[in-house]
């Protein structure tokens, strides 16, 4: 074939085929790739479906101070949980993160709800000493029916330890949309321990003086 081409054209072709070649290793490469990206893609969502699946069950979520609420599934009412950190700002639906707290979700009971689980769940970033504020509060009631029952549950887990122990629980009642009670406030120390004496139930607003 050189014998009818020029070296001009032969080097032409030749460049024409190496530049075919490495296209169609591209591509080779390309469509060879694709099942692994989409398998990441799979397992990161499969990750994150397990966090809200594992938040919604209940299971212990991440932080120090753990406050959670939970009420009956079955009711389209929107409860909000309140906390506040020593030192720190009230933190609930309107204002979901503190220096010390954040609020994982606000949950508008059976309204735009994927699941079928009232709660909601708050948690610190460290364990500053002081006392701690826990509120209830009735946003809003479509169902019309009362009382509604709140669950509460504070968990601490204290630096190097491998799960979170209930320092406090209660019921509380709520009768009417606007009502705000406080389910407990606490003490802890620096080491993450309930003072002595410390628990009670003696109301403190924090919506109110978040709004």
């Amino acid at each position: 074939m050189n014998d009818f081409l020029g070296e001009d054209q032969t080097g032409v072709l030749v460049a024409r085929d190496l530049l075919t070649l490495l296209l169609c290793g591209f591509v080779a490469c390309a469509v060879l790739a694709v099942p692994f990206i989409n398998e990441a893609k799979k397992t990161e969502a499969n990750q994150q479906n397990e966090s809200s699946s594992s938040a919604a069950a209940g299971m212990e979520p991440p932080g120090n101070v753990i406050i959670e609420a939970r009420w009956d599934d079955k009711l389209r009412s929107d409860v909000d949980l309140w906390v506040q950190a020593p030192g720190d700002v009230p933190v609930g639906y309107s204002n979901k993160s503190g220096l010390i707290f954040n609020l994982l979700r606000d949950d508008l009971g059976a309204y735009a709800d994927p699941t079928e689980i009232n709660f909601e769940t708050s948690y610190s970033r460290g364990i500053p000493p002081g006392e701690y504020t826990v509120n209830v509060h009735l946003f809003r009631n479509l169902e019309n029916v009362f009382p509604i029952w709140v669950r509460v549950v504070a968990r601490v887990k204290a630096e190097h330890e491998s799960g979170a122990a209930t320092i406090a629980a209660t019921r509380v009642r709520l009768d009417h949309e606007g009502q705000e009670i406080t389910a407990f406030r606490f003490t802890l120390t620096e080491r993450g321990e309930l003072v002595p004496g410390s628990l009670n139930a003696v109301f403190k607003p924090l919506r109110s003086a978040k709004n």
